[in-house]
């Protein structure tokens, strides 16, 4: 049905300039509401951090983002449709934009769209997309796993039904398994299955370009972190670390988990402020919270105006890769 769904979306996408150019303004016009809401409350934050801690956090998420972008372009080269990597960023950061608005389907039928546009056929821009969320999902859950029991044994205890998760998603993202899972999937919505099967190697190596993007996000937090923590409180930058990626690990998992609520708006800043509580009071945990939300942001708009810009160096579009069958 969701698959469903996301063709009819990007077929009226790929007819109409009008309705992309429309579903441009609308998530914009979200992310900014969503900005605006929180206006004062985010001046108030910035005026407990230094801009240089902000700045350092824009750049962490700005180079976890580029770690994500290669790991999303390695699992659909897997899949046969290798991009440039500037046009994979336009694909993969412009239509993420559509996460603003309300509803699970905006980026993946606006990722679909701009990828069919350089040769990947939709099942292989889907899969590649679920693929990579996925995969990012297990890398957070596999970092919390780590660090929560090392910052705090009550948040750990906590979050377990989360860590729980971690095997299942690693027998999930097995080539065989999530090949089966993906045919299903297109078999329901009478869709035609994958011509080949995602390389083992692939899987491995979008995963370690993951995790390096999980070590950024997790940089990012630990510099806004480490610049509210008085230095009385006896704290080391270790310490502050391990807490600090365990932290945006699960909020960002416990958020991305939460599909009703745009962009785990609201959902991940609590789970964030539990997971920071073993260093920081309620109210300091609430500024770490909205500046980061805010920092992500940024992050997205600067990814997707240059993913724009660059694909508009590409000559003519990439075309499709042969689609030689391999057997699960």
């Amino acid at each position: 049905m969701l698959r469903s769904v996301m063709a009819r979306l990007a077929s009226r996408l790929r007819s109409s300039s009008l309705l992309r150019v429309g579903l441009a303004v609308v998530a914009l016009g979200f992310l900014g509401y969503g900005v605006a809401r929180r206006w004062g409350e985010t001046v108030a934050a910035l005026g407990l951090l230094s801009w240089g801690s902000v700045a350092g956090a824009l750049v962490a998420v700005l180079g976890g983002m580029g770690f994500l972008l290669v790991a999303w372009q390695v699992i659909l080269a897997g899949l046969g449709s290798r991009l440039p990597l500037r046009v994979a960023a336009r694909v993969l950061y412009v239509g993420q934009l559509g996460k603003y608005v309300p509803g699970a389907v905006w980026a993946f039928a606006a990722m679909i769209e701009l990828a069919r546009e350089h040769g990947s056929p939709p099942r292989r821009t889907f899969s590649a997309t679920v693929l990579g969320l996925a995969t990012s999902l297990g890398c957070a859950l596999a970092v919390a796993a780590v660090t929560l029991p090392l910052a705090s044994g009550e948040v750990a205890r906590r979050a377990w039904y989360l860590l729980a998760l971690v095997p299942v998603i690693v027998v999930g993202l097995h080539p065989r398994v999530l090949t089966f899972g993906l045919n299903l999937v297109l078999r329901v919505a009478r869709k035609e299955p994958l011509d080949r099967v995602v390389p083992g190697a692939a899987m491995v190596v979008a995963g370690v370009w993951s995790l390096l993007g999980w070590v950024c996000y997790g940089v990012q937090l630990w510099v806004l972190l480490a610049d509210v923590v008085p230095e009385t409180a006896g704290y080391g930058l270790p310490y502050l670390f391990v807490v600090a990626a365990g932290a945006y690990a699960l909020a960002w998992a416990t958020g991305i988990l939460t599909v009703v609520v745009p962009a785990g708006l609201g959902v991940r800043e609590g789970a964030m402020v539990l997971a920071l509580a073993p260093v920081v009071d309620t109210p300091r945990a609430l500024v770490i919270a909205i500046v980061s939300r805010l920092v992500f942001t940024l992050g997205d708009v600067l990814w997707a105006g240059l993913g724009f810009l660059l694909a508009r160096t590409v000559p003519a579009p990439v075309p499709a890769q042969g689609a030689s069958s391999v057997s699960t």
